[in-house]
């Protein structure tokens, strides 16, 4: 479901002629096909993601189903999250990854800050943002619903746990 857009055409001689809906899932072949697809599909959004304004065009047309990837794909989970872009308190209008927040990271900062909204202006403007910001903190901005449950089952990255702002457990 995650890579439903893309399209294309797979040859195989190994595959029976006469397929039904049971063979077609139990199938090993097609298994192994499905793996080596998706292998591969994670490669080249790897290196897409590497030129920046080619891959800021793809992430706007595919970034729902990078997210809905790493709630659905334990498997690629950690090399979907290394695609993943947020605006940031720091760089509200450029899309930074995960791994770039990381590597900013102020000298004993254990966590990556992110706050959930509606909208880029709506968070802001949170009052929970004023304390991390104090600290010299980043803080990610995730606007989209489907980045609460993103960040639901990603819930760490590098090794680093990932803290909702507005969750006051985070104060110390």
């Amino acid at each position: 479901t995650r890579l439903n857009f893309i399209k294309g055409v797979v040859d195989s001689e190994d595959l029976p002629l006469n397929l039904s809906r049971e063979m077609l899932q139990q199938n090993k072949i097609l298994k192994v096909i499905r793996k080596t697809l998706v292998k591969k599909c994670m490669e080249l959004f790897g290196e897409l993601a590497e030129n920046k304004e080619d891959y800021k065009t793809f992430y706007e047309q595919f970034s729902k189903n990078i997210k809905l990837g790493i709630h659905e794909d334990n498997t690629n989970r950690d090399k979907l999250a290394s695609l993943l872009r947020y605006n940031s308190t720091k760089y509200p209008d450029e899309l930074i990854s995960l791994k770039d927040y990381v590597e900013r990271m102020r000298e004993g900062q254990k966590n990556i800050y992110y706050i959930t909204g509606e909208s880029k202006k709506a968070v802001e403007n949170s009052p929970f943002l004023e304390k991390l910001n104090q600290k010299g903190f980043e803080v990610l901005y995730m606007v989209e619903p489907i980045d609460e449950y993103c960040v639901q089952q990603l819930k760490e990255f590098d090794g680093k746990k990932l803290v909702c702002a507005s969750r006051r457990a985070w104060i110390w």
